[in-house]
């Protein structure tokens, strides 16, 4: 089996259709999300086969346990229970970069497959990065994609990510530029959509966004771009660590680096942590999600809040501390304090 991680998705022996999560892997399952499920009222089709999308984590695991338990287990590192495909119930694994490279060489079937190419070849020329460290994941990926659907495209390697960051924020700032930022109703629109999960006020969520380069416009289209390291870059394997989780609580802290902070998943190293709600720790070291839409959300020397699941760390070597994880459950959020002081 082959080694799949963020970006990647893989459909299951039951038609399942799940996004991989992470860069660390047990060896016998893959960490990913249920994202399609077969259903004949479904709007969308593949193969002669209807499907509709799962949208909401709480949804995903009440389905899965009713009728799919195969697709949960109790993961003795990350300490808690987790959605995942054993790899021995892995169909079909679909691969970013695999996928653009296919659609390089047929060329596209509907403008959403258009735009998505148009879009990768803007980008690797605009920040001269080579066409293996890009490739084209979400719905467009796995043939579930509508003709109103998103584009999203991943880029690999924490090289060509900085390079394709940088590249996005002079586009985004270029008037003849085909990407632009999102206007006020389309930010409305991508609000309305987070906040289930994340309430952040609609002031909140446009001044963050303002600052970001990984949400766009490009040809009228939305596109979301994530930015992952490879796995080797990571310097971790599975085991490694293992962590024990607590319970939710909410943090004010310092963030004094902010070097991943672009990436999925991202870290931000903290300091001077007060908890607000839950139990206090003295060792907060980190605030980490798995979730894109927490990427950029913090600069260092900014004070943050958030609110997610407290965690023991606990390493092979060495002490252990705990760190926070945003958006594994709804009501999760990140947000920067306007003020560096």
């Amino acid at each position: 089996m082959e080694t799949v991680f963020e970006g990647f998705a893989v459909q299951a022996a039951d038609r399942l259709v799940f996004t991989v999560k992470g860069l660390m892997h047990p060896p016998d399952r893959v960490i990913a999300y249920l994202r399609y499920l077969p259903d004949p009222q479904g709007d969308r089709e593949r193969d002669g086969v209807r499907y509709r999308r799962v949208y909401q984590f709480e949804e995903q695991r009440k389905i899965l346990q009713a009728r799919y338990p195969d697709y949960l287990s109790d993961d003795p590192v990350f300490g808690t229970r987790m959605q995942g495909v054993p790899r021995r119930l892995i169909h079909t694994v679909h691969d970013p970069c695999d996928y653009l490279a296919t659609l390089r060489k047929r060329g596209p079937a509907d403008a959403v497959e258009e735009h998505a190419l148009s879009l990768t070849v803007l980008l690797r020329e605009a920040a001269e990065v080579p066409w293996e460290n890009l490739g084209i994941s979400g719905s467009v990926l796995v043939g579930m994609h509508r003709p109103d659907s998103d584009v999203d495209l991943v880029v690999y390697g924490e090289t060509a990510g900085r390079a394709v960051h940088r590249a996005l924020g002079r586009l985004l700032d270029d008037p003849s530029s085909p990407l632009r930022r999102p206007n006020q109703e389309e930010l409305a629109t991508l609000h309305a959509a987070h906040r289930p999960d994340t309430p952040l006020s609609f002031a909140d969520f446009v001044r963050l966004q303002a600052r970001k380069v990984n949400e766009a416009r490009f040809l009228g289209r939305q596109v979301f771009i994530r930015f992952v390291k490879w796995p080797a870059e990571e310097g971790e394997r599975y085991g490694d660590r293992r962590f024990e989780p607590l319970k939710s609580a909410t943090v004010r802290a310092r963030v004094t680096d902010d070097r991943d902070a672009i990436f999925t998943p991202c870290r931000y190293a903290v300091e001077e942590a007060t908890f607000l709600e839950g139990k206090s720790v003295a060792d907060l070291r980190e605030v980490a999600s798995f979730r894109g839409r927490f990427s950029e959300q913090v600069q260092v020397g900014e004070w943050a809040i958030a609110r997610g699941s407290l965690e023991r760390v606990i390493p092979q070597a060495g002490p252990t501390y705990h760190r926070l994880v945003v958006g594994g459950r709804a009501g999760d959020y990140l947000l920067s304090l306007i003020s560096r002081s």
